[in-house]
């Protein structure tokens, strides 16, 4: 308890600082009030804005008003827009969510067991080719993939579509285009794109982990007291890669949301990438702001996650040891 107290509390003076930073971009580059009124409002018109707005406020009472708006999901009229932010950014973050999970889905599908069985098999052939490919994950350009990929699957074998969310329905409660096959269908290349990155991190961590616990006493003992391969491998020498690997997944997926800005632009995907990119060619800063604190917050939010996770697979951790 004394340990998710202590990262609550760590978590709050991020997100205050996040919001600090948010605040100063929105204070101080450009002047909210030319962003709203034309050229020929006179001084005395914009003067009162000014003041209706708070502007005039020492600056510790605007950023505590600016807090306790954002708390309320009050982030804010986009300049370039003239609508509320918090509903734009509500609008795409479906899109951007259903990228992120499908995505690192695909990655920990294929990245775990890959890195598990080149961990055990190092020299084989199949060990070496995966590492190949992990290593073109890393190094190529997301662009230069996405790119790539339209021009193989879409123009030239014409199996996927290249641009575009596709087609949305409902289940469970919620919408999303994951639940259509024309949905699936335009996620894939995205989604793909970003997964080879996230693939290849996750698999050599994995890869080098397993190599450095298989030289352990203990499951040198675990082969000597006869148990089989596979319990082994998955139980005992798996289980004590896991805390390393958990937090390379959480920053990679909370990357994601940060990141994948060129990878929407490319495919022309309807996400949270897109709108930034658009709040930076307009200088609108609300949507800037705004787009700062969601990032926080998803870094926040995830390395809490990841923390509850460690006190759930380390017992030292749970019981305030070493």
């Amino acid at each position: 308890m004394v340990h998710v107290i202590a990262r609550l509390l760590q978590a709050c003076l991020v997100m205050l600082c996040v919001a600090l930073v948010g605040f100063l971009v929105f204070q101080f580059v450009g002047d909210p009030v030319l962003a709203l009124v034309g050229q020929e409002t006179s001084i005395a018109d914009r003067e009162a804005l000014r003041e209706s707005l708070g502007l005039n406020d020492p600056i510790l009472v605007q950023y505590a008003r600016f807090v306790g708006d954002a708390l309320q999901g009050d982030l804010g009229i986009s300049y370039s827009f003239n609508r509320d932010v918090s509903e734009m950014i509500a609008e795409r973050l479906p899109a951007t969510i259903e990228l992120v999970l499908l995505s690192g889905l695909l990655a920990l599908v294929i990245a775990i067991p890959a890195g598990i069985y080149t961990g055990i098999n190092r020299k084989g052939g199949w060990a070496q080719a995966l590492m190949a490919l992990s290593v073109i994950g890393v190094s190529i350009p997301s662009f230069l993939l996405g790119i790539l990929m339209i021009l193989v699957f879409s123009v030239w074998l014409n199996w996927l579509p290249s641009f575009g969310r596709g087609d949305v329905a409902g289940a469970f409660g919620f919408r999303s285009s994951l639940f259509t096959l024309d949905g699936l269908s335009h996620a894939l290349m995205p989604a793909a794109v970003l997964c080879l990155f996230q693939m290849g991190v996750i698999l050599r961590l994995v890869r080098a982990e397993m190599l450095e616990v298989l030289r352990t006493d203990y499951i040198r003992f675990a082969w000597a007291r006869g148990l089989p391969a596979r319990s082994v491998y998955l139980h005992h020498a798996l289980k004590n890669t896991l805390v390393p690997v958990i937090t390379a997944i959480g920053l990679q997926l909370s990357a994601l949301f940060a990141f994948s800005i060129i990878t929407e632009r490319v495919f022309q995907w309807p996400g949270m990438g897109s709108l930034l990119l658009h709040a930076i060619e307009q200088s609108d800063i609300p949507l800037l702001a705004a787009y700062l604190i969601f990032v926080g917050l998803v870094f926040t939010v995830s390395n809490l996650v990841v923390d509850a996770l460690y006190a759930l697979i380390d017992p030292r951790i749970r019981h305030g040891g070493g």
